[in-house]
């Protein structure tokens, strides 16, 4: 990267590593310097909650609003109702409007931890689009926005091409989509005169078309920008875990397990990630991340600790990280670990250690519990779990059990009252 600009979001941009690819650079650190720069990121509501392979383009979202610019979230009320076929091998499952507007209303809640919403000129503005796609004539739009498409064009984007290289089916649902997406970046310049696309690197071609339909139709020059797609330095995809997603909503990962995820990060990863996640300073993040030793342990807990502040708050941060201590040197349950509370009726006349691990999150099936066990890597209450066939009644779990997979994952299970 050999442009040096001059406005400080682009800055903030290169120098903490947001950036894969711009449509021009020199023409949006004009627009940045020139005035307010009204940019969004859209989000299909497919889940009640954001996960972490969200929170790089949030935190590009919350560093836009800290330099002076105004971040729309555009909610895809509409187009979850087509769904992306970026780089996936199936049709997205078809969600109801009900099942659409309840998932809003859970990601909402993520917004609101990292943007400020309001009516001031660098205010964040939430929007759904189902505001201009559910009153789409179809006609009409075939014939105003329709005809400015080449098919040719579109079968050659790699998203597309990649699915129709394998044989794998994509419907004509699909294949409106970046049709869809392209038409809301045009309503949302003529409507809010937003002049900046946001996404990840798989978004470059639906970025362009909307470029390229907003020129044609309202003759307005408006920008792209994307961010790399992350993946651990050991190749796993960023923000998945053994246990599944790793949710901003607390209601649905506990802050603890949101703790623990960064706690947990690769070495070879820190210095990145508190660039990427974090709002330290460049030079300390580079500092910590280059520890070795025992050192880039503590990094990882300042890691862990700042993610988690942003996220769920600093009190949840410091229980989180006094319950880390407390079971790891100390051996101890702690008050916040994830827990599993069981009825009796649902442990009826015994319930499965193998089912107990995968129920507690610490295994995603009992084949991968199963080798848990064989490996001598679980244990209960701190003892090694050798017996993949114990099982367990209402009486063994009067008291919490502790179950561990590894040193680091832990849960609780109880019997609810």
């Amino acid at each position: 990267m050999t442009y040096h600009p001059k406005s400080d979001f682009l800055s903030v941009v290169i120098e903490r590593g947001f950036l894969a690819d711009c449509t021009d650079y020199q023409g949006l650190d004009e627009a940045l310097i020139a005035g307010v720069v009204p940019a969004y990121i859209g989000y299909d509501a497919t889940a009640a909650s954001l996960h972490v392979g969200h929170l790089l383009n949030v935190m590009l979202l919350r560093w836009l609003q800290k330099t002076g610019h105004k971040p729309i979230t555009l909610m895809g009320g509409g187009t979850t109702k087509v769904g992306d076929p970026s780089f996936r091998a199936d049709e997205r499952p078809l969600l109801t409007p009900a099942q659409i507007d309840a998932n809003i209303d859970g990601m909402k809640q993520v917004f609101a931890k990292y943007l400020t919403y309001g009516d001031g000129a660098s205010d964040a503005l939430m929007l759904n689009n189902a505001e201009w796609l559910d009153g789409l004539n179809y006609l009409d739009f075939l014939r105003d926005i329709g005809r400015h498409f080449s098919v040719n064009r579109m079968l050659s984007f790699e998203s597309v091409k990649s699915r129709l290289d394998r044989e794998q089916s994509l419907s004509f649902l699909e294949f409106n989509y970046m049709i869809l997406q392209a038409y809301d970046f045009l309503e949302l310049n003529r409507r809010y005169g937003c002049l900046l696309q946001m996404g990840g690197s798989d978004q470059w071609g639906n970025i362009v078309n909307g470029i390229d339909l907003t020129r044609r139709v309202l003759d307005h020059d408006i920008h792209g920008l994307t961010t790399p797609l992350l993946t651990t330095s050991d190749g796993r995809k960023m923000g998945k875990s053994q246990g599944g997603a790793i949710w901003l909503n607390g209601d649905m990962l506990s802050p603890y397990a949101f703790w623990q995820f960064w706690r947990n990060t690769t070495d070879a990863d820190v210095g990145r990630f508190l660039k990427l996640y974090t709002e330290m300073p460049v030079d300390e993040c580079n500092r910590l991340g280059a520890l070795g030793g025992a050192e880039i342990n503590d990094a990882k807990i300042v890691l862990a600790n700042a993610v988690t502040t942003l996220c769920h708050g600093a009190e949840a941060a410091t229980a989180a990280e006094a319950t880390a201590r407390e079971v790891f040197e100390k051996g101890g349950v702690g008050d916040d670990l994830p827990t599993l509370a069981l009825t009796a009726a649902e442990i009826g006349a015994g319930i499965s250690i193998v089912q107990l691990i995968v129920r507690a999150g610490l295994a995603s099936t009992g084949k991968e519990a199963k080798r848990l066990i064989a490996d001598n890597g679980a244990r209960m209450n701190d003892a090694p779990l050798t017996d993949a066939g114990l099982v367990l009644g209402a009486a063994d779990l009067s008291d919490p059990v502790k179950l561990s997979a590894g040193k680091k994952r832990h849960a609780l299970v109880t019997l609810a009252g």
